[in-house]
């Protein structure tokens, strides 16, 4: 009986329920559970109907590839004309659009007291710290009633504006997209131009100190153009080794002359006979005995003996003519070979030719070999002006390139506050003629929560009761048959 009484205690303290039992136990706790229902409904109600109805207005921008989003590097070419993804564009405008300066500035244009007159009653009467503050609250109501929205690989962001007056709903959200629109200048605005200008000019008082130094080069080494000058050098010394070689080849030409005129000078003789006179006596003499002769035969025969010698006597001075050895000169007269006077003129004309040739071969040396000295100094020279040219170029060059992204920068600049070709507003906003309230909602919620805690109290009441609270609950329990009940008696 002791072992069956324990047993029972321990069966007391679990109680076994059936779901039948369930209804008649929160029947119960009906009270509590509907005073807690009827506090929690009513709360709820409460704060349902103290919802304020607002008015949402929208509109929607259209979003594309502008200029703004092509990179230009600031230095060099490498990877200009990148452009991002159009979701990645949507997601930078949308960033923008939700920022908190712009807010601010939407707030600061149209006033506090236009947007939410009652935080603009306590911003008069407050203090600094507190008027901190309140536009701190202004900004994070106007946040919290902005709703930006974009989809997918759709160009155009939708925004929305919720407020109790739908002229004020419009209003702030057509004044939130033009100062977006002036707003996003600044931010994607190229504000290079001032940095381009200093390094333009840091650039340009390099590049004077280069002029300088170039300049200092120059007047030290006595060079007008360097590179000119290198060129002339080198076609002088073409020219002049030219000119060397034709004069050697004219040296050698007046040389082997000279040398055969001479040879050609020892034969010939200085003088030479101008004219002579032939004495003709033995012609005379046969002429005379041939005379002799006719005259013999007038008184002789041609046989006759006088006939013959004196025949005899013509041919012999005949065959004396005939040799010559009757022929001599009556006169002679010699005078200067005129060869001889052209050999020795040719001559003379040529050793001057000869020495004068020498002379500018010298003269042709000494000048080749001053303007190869030249060229040594200039070849020695040409690593630092090289150096120099370079230095001078690229800052041209550098000072150029910023020259011009400055202006390009500017243009830029100018053309992006006039116009906002990529940013188009599709729809601007219009006052909303249909309001939205939460009192439907947040007295349905209301309403179940209140019934759904109504409900575990009942159920945490009845499982906290002490006892067994029906008979059949005692029968499951105790495992034991329940023959009668009696109901609890009053004190």
């Amino acid at each position: 009986m002791r072992r069956d009484a324990s047993s029972g205690s321990a069966w007391a303290s679990r109680p076994r329920y059936a779901p039948a039992d369930f209804v008649t136990l929160l029947w119960r706790e009906r009270f509590l559970m509907a005073a807690v229902f009827a506090v929690l409904f009513v709360l709820g109600m409460a704060a349902a109907f103290s919802m304020k109805t607002t008015y949402p207005a929208y509109a929607s921008v259209l979003v594309r590839l502008g200029q703004e989003y092509v990179y230009e590097p600031r230095a060099g070419d490498a990877a200009r004309g990148a452009v991002p993804d159009s979701d990645q564009v949507i997601q930078s405008e949308t960033e923008i659009l939700g920022s908190a300066q712009l807010k601010d500035k939407v707030i600061q244009r149209l006033g506090l007291a236009r947007i939410y007159p009652e935080l603009a009653k306590k911003y008069a009467t407050a203090k600094p710290d507190e008027q901190r503050e309140i536009m701190g609250a202004a900004q994070r109501a106007l946040e919290q009633n902005l709703a930006i929205e974009t989809a997918p690989d759709t160009p155009i962001i939708r925004v929305g504006f919720k407020h109790r007056d739908p002229q004020s709903a419009a209003l702030v959200l057509n004044t939130l997209l033009e100062e977006y629109l002036i707003f996003r200048q600044g931010i994607l605005g190229d504000s290079s131009s001032p940095v381009l200008e200093q390094q333009r000019l840091a650039f340009e008082s390099r590049l004077a100190a280069a002029d300088a130094a170039y300049e200092d080069f120059l007047n030290m080494n006595r060079i007008g153009d360097f590179v000119a000058e290198k060129a002339s050098l080198s076609q002088l010394q073409a020219q002049i080794e030219q000119q060397k070689f034709q004069v050697e080849a004219q040296l050698q030409d007046r040389t082997g002359r000279l040398s055969a005129l001479d040879r050609q000078f020892a034969q010939v003789s200085p003088e030479v006979g101008l004219y002579r006179d032939v004495n003709p006596a033995g012609a005379d003499k046969l002429v005379e005995l041939k005379v002799q002769r006719e005259d013999l035969l007038s008184r002789y025969k041609p046989d006759a003996r006088p006939v013959q010698e004196l025949d005899a006597q013509i041919a012999h001075m005949e065959r004396a003519v005939a040799e010559g050895r009757t022929r001599g000169d009556s006169a002679r007269r010699f005078g200067v070979n005129p060869v001889y006077q052209t050999l020795q003129t040719e001559k003379i004309q040529l050793a001057s030719e000869v020495a004068a040739l020498r002379q500018q071969q010298a003269a042709l040396a000494g000048q080749l070999e001053q303007v190869l000295q030249r060229r040594l100094r200039l070849a020695e020279l040409e690593p630092r002006f090289q150096a120099l040219s370079l230095d001078r170029d690229v800052l041209q060059a550098n000072v150029r390139d910023f020259a011009v992204k400055e202006e390009q920068s500017r243009a830029a600049q100018q053309i992006a506050a006039q116009t906002n070709d990529n940013i188009r507003i599709v729809a601007r906003a219009l006052p909303p003629t249909k309001g939205s309230s939460l009192k439907k909602p947040v007295a349905m919620l209301a309403l179940l929560f209140a019934g759904f805690t109504a409900l575990c109290v009942g159920l945490v009441r009845m499982y906290l009761r002490p006892g067994l609270p029906t008979p059949r609950a005692a029968a499951r329990t105790l495992d034991l048959p329940v023959l009668a009940s009696a109901r609890l008696k009053q004190a």
